[in-house]
């Protein structure tokens, strides 16, 4: 059977307590277990035994180069079901000035934020595949700004996004 989809995600940072703050205050995230240098999180309505594991590298941990002076990861996608749940946690994100940029990619709809260690992540809706016609699918040669209040006056607030749907090439 081929992947399914992402279980969890690792990171290395700085200060896991500080760590730990930040995912719960941005997304909601709760400790599931923790030892020493270390937590294991889970976000809100998870099925998995944690989506997010922290470890603690210490204060003198240098910044990542991922992107600029080596190969590595650029960044992880968490999703939300609908648009008033990616609004919150926009506002979140800005409240924390962790927001770091803001997308419509037409079939997807995305945020991006940097955490206390400025490794970056993003929080997507994804177009539910009822909604996606032959416009929706041309508009994805390009990427736009943002414009949430936009989308949710389009597609609903309380729209369930379409997770796990493969969309049309």
């Amino acid at each position: 059977m081929p992947v399914q989809r992402l279980n969890h995600a690792v990171l290395y940072v700085r200060d896991v307590e500080r760590s730990v703050a930040f995912y719960r205050d941005a997304l909601g995230f709760e400790i599931v277990m923790e030892m020493p240098g270390a937590a294991f999180m889970q976000a809100p309505g998870s099925t998995n035994d944690h989506d997010l594991g922290l470890f603690q590298m210490g204060a003198q941990a240098g910044p990542t180069t991922a992107g600029r002076t080596s190969v590595g990861l650029y960044h992880l996608a968490w999703e939300v079901d609908t648009l008033d749940e990616l609004r919150r946690i926009a506002a979140n994100l800005s409240e924390l000035g962790a927001l770091a940029g803001a997308s419509d990619h037409s079939t997807t709809k995305a945020l991006y934020a940097k955490d206390p260690d400025g490794l970056e992540f993003e929080v997507s809706w994804l177009l539910p595949a009822a909604l996606i016609t032959d416009e929706v699918i041309a508009a994805r040669s390009g990427i736009r700004p943002l414009d949430l209040a936009k989308d949710i006056e389009r597609y609903g607030g309380q729209t369930r996004g379409g997770v796990g749907v493969s969309i049309p090439a």
